[in-house]
């Protein structure tokens, strides 16, 4: 896998803002308090990093990718850095963090369950963990139907998105990690065409 998730990141290309960027950072910040302990699983190319550094966090970014990671580096220099291995145990001890964020990471992520009972482990009770991930949204499923290529390319089996989730399985899989309370939020778009998730589960 490690191969597949290097060519991922060689395929994207440098400096290109993440997905919703400012509406996800603006979801991510006000969860987080300057000193707080957060966690930024799936870090990508640092720019969730550096907007939680400059808040005043105390960041750890970890990716599965060491491409990624290079990038974070020189995005967001104050974090600290992890290399993480797919699909092992989260290198950390019970109560690490005040926070985990975990920005569009869960679709790409072959074990979701055992990825969130990592999470919740890490996590100090009482902490928080902030998801965003696509939604399959159901017309918008219907429309690209009807259209072909689009919905072709959602399949596509070499693409990079393993998984797709709506909010009810995403809230139902949170309860099953053990966290009691979970809020699940579609997002962006007009209603039944919502083209996010945001979540806050403690």
């Amino acid at each position: 896998m490690e191969p597949w998730r290097e060519a991922v990141w060689a395929a994207v290309p440098k400096g290109v803002e993440p997905e919703r960027f400012a509406q996800r950072r603006a979801f991510l910040l006000a969860h987080v308090a300057a000193g707080d302990r957060v966690l930024d699983l799936g870090c990508g190319s640092g720019d969730f990093a550096a907007a939680l550094t400059a808040a005043g966090a105390r960041v750890v970014a970890a990716d599965v990718a060491q491409a990624a990671l290079e990038r974070a580096r020189a995005e967001a220099p104050q974090a600290a850095f992890a290399l993480l291995a797919e699909d092992a145990e989260l290198p950390w001890a019970e109560d690490a963090f005040d926070v985990v964020w975990c920005g569009e990471t869960l679709e790409h992520v072959a074990d979701v369950v055992g990825l969130l009972a990592e999470v919740r482990r890490v996590l100090r009770w009482g902490g928080t963990l902030l998801v965003t991930t696509p939604n399959l949204a159901r017309l918008t499923v219907a429309l690209e139907a009807l259209r072909g290529a689009p919905l072709e390319r959602r399949l596509d089996p070499r693409a990079d998105h393993l998984r797709f989730l709506r909010p009810g399985p995403l809230m139902q899989l949170l309860h099953d990690a053990g966290f009691a309370d979970v809020d699940v939020r579609a997002v962006d778009g007009l209603p039944w065409a919502r083209r996010a998730l945001h979540a806050v589960a403690r």
